[in-house]
Order: C-alpha cells, then structure tokens, then sequence
C-alpha cells in the first residue's frame, strides 16, 4: 500500500488543481459547439450550399471522433502533455485558417474553388482534431485522479466544460464583437490555444492509494465481509474433526480462527493437490472481483461494445445535427414573412440558440454524474441505467422542435437538446469503465521496444482508448442525419419563390438561405426523431445485460467463497 504521506488527499490541492485546470481546458476544447453561431455567415460570405456547409461543420467532428482513439492510446501510455501540444498548434492553425478564408470571400456570384473548399474542410478537421486531444488529456487525467465513488461527478464536472464552451465564447464575441463574423473566429483562435497553455503545465493525473485504485475494490470489501461474517463466532474449540494429527497444529486448515476483519484469501492447505485447487479458485476470484478487463480485439468482438456503439451513434448523431443546424433553423423561422429582415438581429437569435444549447449542456452534464452516481452509490443499479432516461429527453427535444413556428420559441427546444447532449456525453465514458473497465495492462512489447522509458513507467490504464474507440459512433449518426438536413434544406431553397415582398428582402440580405420555416427541416426532425425513439428500447436492452452480468457475478462471488469455506 502507498504510504499516506506521498499520496494526496481527495480534497488536496494538487487534485484539485488537476480538476479545475481540465475544466478550462474541456472549455477550450468543446468549440466545435459554435459552430451554428458563426456558419450561416461562412455560408454567405463564400456562397457555398446547406450541404457543403454541413461538410465543413462534420469536418470538425470527423477530426475529433476519428482521432480519439489516437489521443487514447498517447495519454494512456505517455500521459496528457503531448496531445495538449498538438491541441495548441491544431486549434490555433485551424481557427485561424477559417478566419483568413471568410476575409477574402468570394466575388460576386462566383463559387468556392474545389481546393478551397478541401482547405477549409481540413482547417475545420483540425479544429475537431485538437479539441478531442485537449479533452482527452483533461478527461483522462481527472478519472486517474479520482476514485470511483467520485469519478462520475468529477469527470462530469471536467466533461461539463466541454458544454460551457459555447455558451463562453459567443457570448463574450457577441458582447465584444456585435455581428462581426471575422473577430468571432479570431477569438477562438487565441482563446482556445489560451486554455490549452493552461493546461499544459497544470494539468496531470494525481495518482491514487491503493485501497482507491480499483473501481471495484468494493466488491473485494464486501466479499471479505461476508466470510469474516460466516465465522463470525468465539473460537475457544481446538477439537479434531478427522484425526488427533490435524489438531496438532494451529496452522492446520482444519482450524479456523477469529476471522473478523481478515481480507479473504485461500485457505492453508497441507497437500499440492489442495493448494492447486485453491490456487484456482483464487485466480475465479480475481477475476470475479476485478470486474471487466475488455480492450483490444476483445472490446471490438464484444457485443455489448456495438450495443453502445449504436446507441451512441444515434443519439449523438441527432445532437450533433441539431447543433450544427441551429443557427440554419433559427434563420428559417425569422425569416419567415419578415419584411424588416435585419441581419445583426438574425445572428443574435443565431446567438441565443447556441448560448441556451451550451449552458443546459453544461448543466446537463453535471446532472447526470450525480444522478448516475446517487443511482450506483444509493440503490445500487449499474449507470447504464440512466441510459433509458437521455434516450427519453432526446426523443422528447426532436418532438418538440417540430412543432415549433416561431423564433422566439426556438429556445425551448434547443434547452432539451443541450440538456440531453450534455448527459449523454456526461455519462457514457463512466458506462465505458463500467462495461470493459479501468484495469491496467503492461505495456507491449513493441512499446517497451520503441519506448525505452516504458520499462520504468507504471502500466496503462486503457479507458481512454477503449472510449476513443466508442467515440467513433457520432460518426455514422452526425454524418447521416448532417447530411440529410443539408439536403433538405437546399431542396427547399431550390424550390423557393422570391416573388413576394418578405423573400425578396430577405434574399438580398442573405444566401443560400430556406425562406420556408419550420417546413425547411421538420422532415430531417421526423427522421431524428425515429432514431431516438428506437435508442429508448436499445437503452433498456443495455441496462437489463449489465443487470444481469453483475447478478451472475454476484452468484459467482457467493459460490466461491463457499467453495473456499467447504476446502
């Protein structure tokens, strides 16, 4: 066990330290969000379809989910350092290519070259790219420093900062920079490469006793007590049950002292043949208390890994549409019938949708961790549990968003869709420990090979590449329903008339914009919606199977410590 004077405390300073430097670096990281507040003016400015734009903003979460599994395997094995390093150059470089394509613009009715285009889409990939290092450094950092009774609350404390980061940097644009689309990008050019400085000297993982270390020491614990409760009983007979040479010896199996408070173990055992039996049941035991230890080939052949896979992917899919669009929405619905079509009043909706969208993401994904933590702590149902409840606040956000008319209550809807975003990425990376684990697993071979250093550093834990791995989901919902939306809302457009008043107003005043309303995009609600609602009953399969594994486990660990007591 670490001696108490070289590990801090829970509350210490150097973990707090920890955790409050990953907050500003999750608020650095989570820009993609902001996307919406700044994208219809891209649009415009370089005359480029709903489609194509739906291109750029996937860009950027292609970067981050695609790159996760890389950012995974660095900081599980090197620490947070070096992907916060490549965070600085990717967010600066990336927001700062943007920036230089909206200032040049196109002229007149001309149209983005192919290679500008392919540009652009790469700066926007980059941005994506080191945001997701820069989070998972921060993320992966906070749950090593932490234990398991407060690893929920405190990752989604760091996760939470991913949701506030909209919120932070339109807000404070919107105050600085009213309506100028040029010094927006520019602040998030300095700003997040800012936060990323930050984090780089402070933050890192504080490492934890050894009664903290196991996510399920607990079981451990409680197994212990239930053999010291079997003999819980006075000892004063030292009668031999088979032959008087069994009872010379009180080191004899057959004797059994006070047992309070002895952790369990084997029994002694005289003869090879008992000690090989319970040597094996030893090793059942390790394996039932340990928990999950799944990465690797293991993680992708797992069936509960693609379970979550698609839950994920749907869900986030549709938050990731949502967010991206918002701004293309709120467009819509304003420039419904408004002859006074003003631009600096349409982007201040743009604003309010993505400022509403990242505090309730940000509260969202504090709420859970407390939920599922009280959940776990409390009642003693596995977090998967609370799956069912974000696949229900997600399908309740698409039903209301269709049927809303008017701008000015576009805000509820985009209120449920941050608050169901930021619960689902604030709970699924501790549902990811808890299907396949926190376990540590030594180096390979060809790290210690190529890593000389890797020898003397402590094994990896491989959380953060198993949830790489599961953050590649978004990719297939974000790309499908992104996509989807861009074409409608460009079907739309193409269909248009600009013979009345209010369209030829607006027309002048924008591009490239849907003068239809709600009618622009309910199609693309309709299929989000559906998905949602299919993610319900696909959230209650997951936590029903986890139920049962620990139940089965349960009745292992029960079974085992009779089969000890009985040896």
């Amino acid at each position: 066990m670490d001696p108490p004077n070289l590990v801090p405390g829970l509350l210490s300073v150097p973990r707090i330290t920890t955790l409050l430097a990953s907050f500003f670096v999750a608020v650095g990281s989570g820009t993609n969000y902001v996307f919406s507040a700044y994208s219809p003016q891209l649009a415009a400015r370089l005359n480029i379809s709903h489609t194509q734009l739906n291109i750029v903003g996937l860009a950027a979460n292609v970067g981050a989910s695609s790159s996760g599994p890389f950012w995974g395997r660095i900081t599980d094995t090197r620490g947070p350092r070096i992907p916060l390093g490549f965070a600085f150059a990717f967010l600066l470089f990336g927001y700062t290519g943007i920036r230089h394509f909206y200032d040049v613009g196109v002229e007149g009715d001309s149209s983005l070259s192919s290679l500008s285009l392919s540009l652009l889409i790469a700066c926007s990939f980059m941005t994506g790219a080191g945001g997701e290092a820069a989070f998972t450094g921060a993320v992966n950092s906070t749950a090593k420093s932490f234990p398991d009774k407060a690893r929920a609350t405190t990752t989604g404390i760091v996760v939470s900062g991913v949701g506030l980061s909209g919120f932070f940097f339109s807000t404070l644009a919107h105050i600085l920079f009213p309506g100028n689309t040029s010094s927006f990008l520019l602040l998030l050019s300095l700003g997040t490469a800012l936060t990323i400085i930050i984090g780089f000297f402070l933050v890192r993982p504080i490492p934890l006793s050894a009664s903290e270390g196991s996510d399920h020491t607990v079981l451990t614990t409680v197994a212990a007590e239930a053999e010291a409760t079997i003999f819980d009983h006075g000892n004063d007979s030292h009668t031999p049950l088979l032959n008087e040479a069994a009872a010379s010896s009180p080191t004899e199996e057959y004797y059994v002292p006070d047992a309070r408070g002895i952790e369990l173990g084997p029994p002694r055992s005289s003869s090879a043949g008992r000690g090989r039996r319970t040597s094996h049941s030893r090793s059942k035991q390790q394996d039932v208390f340990d928990g999950p230890n799944i990465y690797g080939r293991a993680l992708w052949i797992n069936s509960d890994f693609w379970l979550l896979f698609v839950i994920l992917s749907l869900l986030s899919g549709t938050g990731l549409m949502y967010i991206n669009n918002v701004g293309s929405m709120s467009q819509a619905l304003f420039a419904k019938g408004n002859l006074a079509y003003d631009e600096v009043e349409a982007s201040r909706w743009q604003v309010t949708q993505v400022s509403t969208i990242s505090i309730m993401n940000f509260a969202g994904r504090i709420i859970i961790g407390l939920i599922s933590d009280n959940i776990k702590n409390r009642f003693g149902f596995p977090r998967s549990y609370s799956l069912v409840l974000v696949s229900s606040l997600f399908f309740s956000s698409q039903v209301l968003a269709a049927q809303i008319v008017d701008v000015a209550d576009l805000w509820k809807a985009s209120a449920l869709v941050g608050l169901s975003y930021g619960t689902i990425f604030g709970l699924f990376p501790t549902v990811c420990i808890e299907f396949f684990g926190l376990r540590a697993f030594p180096f390979p071979y060809f790290i210690s090979f190529y890593v000389p250093t890797a020898n003397f550093l402590p094994p990896a834990v491989h959380f953060s590449e198993n949830w790489g791995f599961l953050a590649l989901s978004p990719l297939v919902g974000g790309n499908l329903f992104s996509i989807a939306f861009g074409r409608n809302l460009d079907a739309h457009e193409q269909g248009e008339s600009t013979a009345d008043a209010a369209a030829a107003a607006v027309a002048r005043a924008t591009a490239h914009q849907c003068l239809e309303g709600r009618s622009c995009y309910v199609a693309t609600l309709g299929l989000t919606g559906t998905a949602c609602f299919a993610s319900i009953f696909l959230s209650a399969l997951a936590a029903w199977r986890e139920r049962r594994k620990l139940m089965a486990a349960t009745a292992a660990r029960v079974r085992i410590v009779w089969e000890d007591i009985e040896n």
